[in-house]
């Protein structure tokens, strides 16, 4: 069976943003590059290098310890030679320069991945070759990996203690993070439910369904038709990540059940997560999402090691997809 190990020779990262800094303004975005680092430690050690507090750095989005990753910060008020200048043990800074506005969460396309397994076999290549094409065809199962509720497993009980109050968090970022990690069991639990009972795709009286072109959603009051649009890719059903003011299936319907069932699973309540209000805002995100194979997806290494490269959207896992292929973690 195929291994997959993940460390800075085995993992690279690469985001796509939404945009690119435009060389002028107040803000100095930088393409850095850090290895055996979280996001939020090489953010601190970069604010803490210029004498910047870490809540002044920007970013778009999280990126892995065990692998060489590349992304985007925002900066205020520094000049783009004084990043080049700096030195930090496992990052780099690649690149700066000026933009008007500060980085934030969700600044971003994709991740860009390049993978390498060891362990395989002239039948797992095919195997693996074969099941990039099918995932390109048909999409990928949009789960949270695990590494997104810690190392040890103990990010989802953090976080519950936070939300009901049993323990403290003064670091802003990292209360935010854990208590994020609630909703994405949450968002989990609902796929686990929605795969046992017909399916990622089948679509449901109440299903809150985004259009695939412009994003925006609605609430399914016709299953016939909008199955339809399902199968001809118009539309994806989405999860939630429950929180503070956001779209719900209305109470009654089968999906509404299915989303309340998944919660009681968890030990919360129906609105727990809705009465952190602003502190824990919620939001819908889509089941499966598409997934785009590199030139050339698949690339032998040496005779038991090969090079898989592929993106995926924004918030999407490589861990996950390495799941689904069949890949030993």
């Amino acid at each position: 069976m195929a291994r997959f190990v993940s460390t800075p020779e085995t993992f690279l990262v690469e985001e796509c943003p939404v945009y690119r800094p435009v060389g002028e303004g107040p803000h100095t975005f930088v393409w850095i590059e850090k290895q055996g680092l979280t996001t939020l430690e090489a953010m601190s050690l970069l604010a803490r290098s210029l004498g910047l507090d870490s809540r002044d750095v920007g970013y778009a989005g999280m990126k892995d310890r065990n692998a060489t990753t590349r992304q985007w910060f925002s900066l205020p008020g520094i000049e783009p030679a004084m990043t080049l200048a700096v030195e930090i043990d496992g990052l780099r800074v690649l690149e700066a320069t000026r933009h008007r506005n500060k980085l934030r969460v969700g600044h971003l396309r994709g991740n860009r991945f390049e993978v390498v397994l060891s362990e395989v076999s002239p039948a797992d290549r095919a195997q693996l070759e074969a099941g990039l094409h099918e995932l390109a065809r048909s999409g990928l199962p949009n789960r949270y990996g695990q590494q997104r509720f810690g190392s040890a497993g103990d990010n989802l009980q953090v976080g519950l203690d936070i939300l009901r109050g049993t323990r403290r968090e003064r670091d802003y970022r990292r209360r935010k993070f854990l208590l994020s990690a609630v909703q994405s069991a949450v968002f989990n639990r609902v796929l686990d439910l929605r795969e046992a009972t017909g399916g990622l795709r089948c679509v449901r009286l109440g299903d809150v369904l985004q259009k695939t072109e412009s994003g925006g959603s609605f609430v399914c009051e016709d299953v016939t038709r909008d199955q339809a649009r399902v199968d001809a890719g118009e539309l994806v059903p989405t999860a939630p990540l429950p929180g503070g003011r956001f779209m719900q299936p209305p109470v009654g319907t089968p999906a509404r059940a299915l989303e309340d069932q998944a919660l009681a699973d968890l030990g919360l309540g129906p609105n727990e997560l809705a009465e952190a209000g602003r502190a824990l805002p919620g939001t819908r995100r889509p089941v499966v999402i598409p997934v785009t194979l590199g030139q050339p997806p698949l690339q032998d290494v040496d005779p038991s090691s090969v090079r898989l490269r592929f993106s995926l959207p924004a918030g999407g896992y490589a861990t996950v997809l390495l799941q689904a292929l069949g890949v030993a973690l």
